[in-house]
């Protein structure tokens, strides 16, 4: 898949929309757009599309960058699925993981997280045993959040009167869940602080520990899992590859290495987008993709009449960042003794005690190292990486600890950060090897990726990896909807709706849905 660089000769005339940003929620609008007739140019900044569903190869090894599995999507009649075969004319294909998906660990005791739901239940009842009823309201109260969320974001895609007469109608259901922290709402059902622990074993997947993060956000994820995890077969890279053809088959246009500047306001009105290089595109509206800091800090810095809006992001807080060391072996996942469970260690069960330490003094032991091993989830691995295997380690950690390196430019920072970078990396092969000694003194190549990383790769301003915080107070926030103050401009992605590959995809199917002024949801 060749995508080209902007050239203005390339141009068409009259683009209906221009989308900025190739993360999953702008593939996702400029397919469903041009599928409906609209007339889409989709502009990357990076070289490569996908944004965090991209991936990068060193050597002989290709690694993910953001996505390590999805759940459900071995359900061919799942929201999630059934929207990727749209917009994928059906040639995203799936591997369903083994069923024990994940594992938490804490020094003295480990447990695993089993598909199928009833599986989960038993294994949860079987490590506590004295805690059945607890665990069944705990089962009903997550697994009861999915309708009330639906009718949450569909009340952001409202506008006006409808929005007025309908909007906290169908919000009040999801508002119960989101307004309570998940240690606050987990308390209610269960004094067990192991317990809380273990059901809170994936926060690393929405990036806050149990006493900051929304109880919604906790139920969305851990019910996502509960029939079992998925991967892309032939990696993650495949979702944009696959997209990106009903995006040109359907006469849209893609530009990568193509940076945009502001968005261009006449009067009032969104026409189109100015270039970093002063070429102005015009087009009948504008959807950004690039996350709500971007767009009014950068793209509408010089809007004053945005400045009552603007203000709004005082009323959320970026996510954290994290670093991420992606490691090769010069031998097979078989051969390595490999399973594609994926590893959630952790000191001790008390999270947010844990975070605090950490954020506080980085020489304090990290709050979670999280493996994933992407090369024995794709059964086409071998096929394409012969002899070869692979794992990342995410470990969450603060812009703060980075910032004597933050004026100095990619793979410039000096030999003082690549020897941070080195130690930062023997911390975690370390905890690697005590956890997988069937790994150690395997390696054959790593690389440390930082928040300035992120910050660089994926336009994040503070290398933060979630976008807006899922605290309680971030889903009181309407103005975080599609439609903005500007006629014809829109907003889509993780910061509209919430963390996640599926809630992405969303995002982009709610945006254009609001565009459109048509319900693309009654159509999945």
């Amino acid at each position: 898949m060749k995508i080209p660089k902007y050239r203005k000769d390339k141009l068409k005339n009259n683009y209906d929309v221009i989308i900025i940003g190739s993360g999953i929620s702008g593939l996702c609008s400029a397919a469903l757009l041009s599928m409906e007739g609209k007339k889409v140019l989709l502009l990357e900044k990076h070289f490569k599309v996908g944004g965090y569903t991209h991936t990068f190869r060193r050597q002989n090894y290709e690694w993910d960058v953001g996505i390590h599995y999805i759940g459900g999507m071995h359900n061919k009649r799942s929201f999630s699925r059934k929207l990727f075969d749209k917009i994928t004319d059906n040639n995203l294909k799936w591997n369903k993981t083994d069923d024990n998906y994940d594992r938490i660990i804490f020094p003295d005791k480990s447990y695993n997280f089993v598909a199928p739901k009833s599986k989960f239940i038993e294994n949860l009842k079987n490590y506590f045993p004295l805690e059945s009823s607890n665990i069944d309201q705990y089962m009903q109260t997550i697994t009861s959040i999915n309708k009330s969320m639906f009718k949450y974001f569909a009340a952001k895609g409202l506008s006006g009167f409808k929005e007025i007469l309908f909007s906290n109608y169908l919000s009040k259901d999801f508002l119960k869940f989101s307004d309570k922290t998940t240690y606050e709402a987990l308390l209610e059902i269960t004094s067990n602080q192991r317990l809380i622990g273990v059901l809170t074993g994936q926060w690393g997947d929405y990036g806050l520990p149990p006493k900051q993060s929304s109880f919604a956000m906790h139920c969305a994820i851990a019910s996502h899992y509960l029939d079992g995890a998925n991967y892309p077969i032939g990696g993650s890279g495949q979702i944009a590859q696959t997209i990106v053809p009903t995006i040109e088959k359907n006469g849209g246009q893609i530009f990568i290495s193509t940076g945009v500047k502001s968005i261009y306001i006449q009067k009032g009105k969104c026409k189109g987008v100015v270039l970093e290089n002063g070429d102005i595109i015009e087009s009948k509206s504008v959807i950004s993709s690039a996350g709500v800091q971007n767009t009014l800090n950068k793209f509408l810095s010089n809007e004053s009449s945005l400045d009552k809006y603007r203000a709004n992001l005082n009323k959320v807080e970026p996510s954290s960042g994290h670093g991420c060391l992606y490691v090769g072996f010069n031998k097979t996942a078989n051969q390595l003794k490999i399973t594609n469970t994926n590893l959630w260690i952790y000191p001790s069960d008390n999270h947010d005690l844990n975070v605090q330490k950490y954020m506080k003094d980085e020489n304090e032991q990290f709050p979670l190292v999280y493996l994933s091993f992407a090369s024995s989830k794709d059964p086409k691995w071998e096929e394409n990486y012969p002899g070869t295997a692979t794992l990342e380690a995410i470990v969450p950690t603060s812009f703060n600890h980075y910032k004597k390196w933050t004026s100095k430019p990619w793979k410039k920072r000096g030999d003082e950060y690549l020897q941070y970078k080195e130690n930062f990396s023997q911390r975690i092969i370390d905890i690697i090897y005590k956890h997988c000694p069937n790994l150690k003194d395997q390696i054959s190549y790593y690389e440390l990726s930082s928040p300035l990383s992120t910050r660089d790769m994926a336009h994040y301003e503070f290398g933060e990896l979630y976008g807006t915080n899922h605290t309680p107070s971030r889903f009181r926030q309407k103005w975080l909807k599609p439609k903005t103050p500007i006629k014809n401009l829109y907003l889509t992605g993780q910061d509209i709706t919430t963390v996640g590959l599926p809630s992405a995809l969303m995002s982009g199917m709610l945006t254009s849905s609001a565009l459109l002024n048509k319900n693309l949801f009654k159509e999945i």
